[in-house]
């Protein structure tokens, strides 16, 4: 075991012996949780009401503390108990990064009603399949989702509540409708562990979206955690801490990713509401105003995906920007590419970054690592979590040996309890308290995971195994290539061929025989690809900002 290993496993135990302030309980069935966590959402986010007036939140030119925003929620849900919304009715959530999705979570959660984040950059009929999905009694949107369900939602009755409207005069006007209540607070409601919090539904990359169902338990226990591994990280980089304490900068997010998935819910908005922690939030994802906040509000961390990370590190711009506050750059949403961490040593020197493996399913829980595991320990995922059991199996769902490669089974007390309306689905990827994955990943001697792709992304030629995400790793140490997609081709003889469409930096040039070239003197043989496409706009990716290889495929098919 290294002692970046024992380092961590040691700094654990301390946090989670008993008696500890993350002492961890053992049930009769093996599974771990932290016995002080909240009991609910409601108790959990009512400590953001320690930081009084400290500024917690800046959007768009606009700033509120802790207490405006817990007021704003604490008006939101007396207006929600007087027009009839109670326990267990669903509440969608249907709009870009607002401060108004904020407030409407803090509100809906705190009387027992269950939030469903609506993916916003779905088509209308995306969106209405969410909200009817889920049977939502209404709809918090804004204007340009609005716009493409109203008439949908009308005829079904589904009432609809529009925060910053165009016209001020609108009927539906969400402040209009909270008005009368500003400086009330909603009546008490008992809320039990075990009661529904959140049906948030998968991205849908690869059909039909499906609503995960969390518990506020649930929830609860992935929150408490992600403190726990944040203070065991630090415990164990306290150089770099001190390094970080001595700049002077207020810790400051910059939320770059959309609210409605678990990295920037769970990872970024109860995680900071609860620690006191400034959040600078983007409308949508821009690097050059990215840049920009990061210079003005002296942003601390940012936590995004990997394509984000590149452009923002890869960006003319940064050279010419004052970046020196940034200090952590989360990577989360897919496999790190080892890219990224070359430009994060040439281009933020001293940081105290890292990586994590988490889904929808688990609440963003499963494993991570931070600060010196992350610099010396490229292209793993992490250490699981403590409250976390991992297992790698085969295809009939056997344990595999330590070392060998498999699809990851996890289990937790921060897992969904089920999908919403989906028995199929529920007896073929839930098992004795286990959920099936569907990603492909193995545990080394010493306890580090690695991920090597999602098991429908798997690339079968001639027999042989390909994960793409090798291939797109190696690729795109080429100078010339942006972002590339590797993807299985059907072949007459092979079964499948490997394919990649590659995106090239703006000005770069690069022939199908060169990229052969590059792959061939780095990658295996039957890992070459055989066919070769270039695009000349980016590659169609979903609000997460994962690549949609299925539409690839699917135009590539067509053609």
């Amino acid at each position: 075991m290294t002692g970046l290993k024992q380092e961590f496993d040691t700094a654990i135990a301390q946090l989670t012996a008993e008696g500890a302030p993350y002492e961890i309980v053992t049930a009769a069935d093996g599974t771990r949780s932290y016995s002080s966590a909240p009991a609910n959402l409601a108790e959990a986010l009512g400590v953001a009401r320690n930081h009084g007036d400290r500024e917690f939140l800046i959007y768009e030119g606009e700033r509120r503390s802790f207490n405006q925003l817990m007021d704003e929620a604490d008006a939101l849900a007396a207006a929600l108990q007087a027009a009839g919304i109670t326990k267990g009715d669903r509440v969608a959530l249907a709009m870009r990064n607002y401060p108004e999705w904020m407030s409407a979570f803090i509100a809906c959660v705190s009387i027992g009603a269950v939030v469903v984040p609506v993916n916003s950059w779905g088509r209308p009929d995306e969106i209405a399949y969410t909200v009817e999905d889920a049977q939502a009694r209404l709809v918090i949107c804004d204007q340009q989702r609005y716009d493409g369900v109203a008439q949908r939602m009308a005829q079904q009755g589904i009432r609809m509540l529009l925060a910053r409207p165009a016209d001020s005069n609108h009927a539906d006007n969400l402040a209009s409708f909270v008005a009368g209540y500003s400086g009330k607070r909603p009546e008490q409601v008992a809320i039990d562990g075990d009661d529904t919090a959140l049906i948030m539904y998968t991205s849908g990359t690869s059909g039909k979206p499906k609503g995960a169902v969390s518990t506020h338990r649930a929830v609860c226990q992935a929150i408490y955690n992600m403190e726990c591994a944040a203070i065991a990280a630090a415990m164990t980089n306290g150089e770099l801490i001190t390094r970080m304490l001595e700049a002077g900068n207020e810790p400051t997010s910059l939320l770059a990713v959309p609210l409605f998935h678990v990295s920037g819910c769970h990872a970024q908005f109860l995680a900071n509401l609860r620690g006191g922690r400034r959040i600078v939030m983007m409308y949508k994802w821009d690097v050059e105003r990215a840049l920009r906040y990061i210079e003005e509000e002296r942003v601390t961390g940012i936590a995004a995906a990997p394509a984000m990370v590149l452009d923002l590190l890869e960006s003319d711009d940064f050279e010419k920007t004052d970046t020196s506050s940034l200090f952590s750059v989360g990577i989360g949403g897919a496999a790190t590419p080892p890219r990224v961490g070359a430009l994060l040593r040439e281009k933020v020197p001293t940081n105290f970054s890292g990586t994590g493996y988490g889904m929808t399913e688990t609440n963003a829980q499963g494993a991570s690592l931070t600060g010196k595991a992350f610099q010396e320990r490229a292209g793993t995922a992490g250490f699981p979590h403590p409250i976390v059991d991992l297992r790698i199996c085969d295809e009939q769902g056997d344990e595999l040996p330590q070392g060998e490669t498999g699809e990851i089974w996890l289990r937790s007390p921060a897992n969904i309890r089920e999908y919403w309306n989906r028995p199929e689905a529920n007896a073929a990827e839930f098992r004795d308290g286990w959920l099936k994955t569907g990603d492909i990943g193995y545990v080394d001697e010493e306890g580090f995971l690695y991920l090597a792709d999602r098991a429908k992304d798997m690339i079968i030629r001639g027999g042989e195994n390909i994960y793409p995400i090798e291939i797109e790793n190696q690729l795109l140490e080429h100078p010339a290539i942006k972002e590339v997609v590797a993807i299985g081709l059907p072949h007459e003889r092979l079964g499948e061929e490997v394919a990649v469409v590659a995106h090239l930096h703006a000005g770069a040039s690069l022939s199908e025989e060169e990229l052969v070239e590059y792959a061939r003197s780095h990658l295996a043989g039957y890992k070459v690809p055989s066919r070769v496409f270039f695009a000349e706009e980016p590659l169609p990716r979903n609000a997460t900002n994962k690549i949609l290889k299925r539409d690839i495929k699917a135009a590539l098919l067509a053609s």
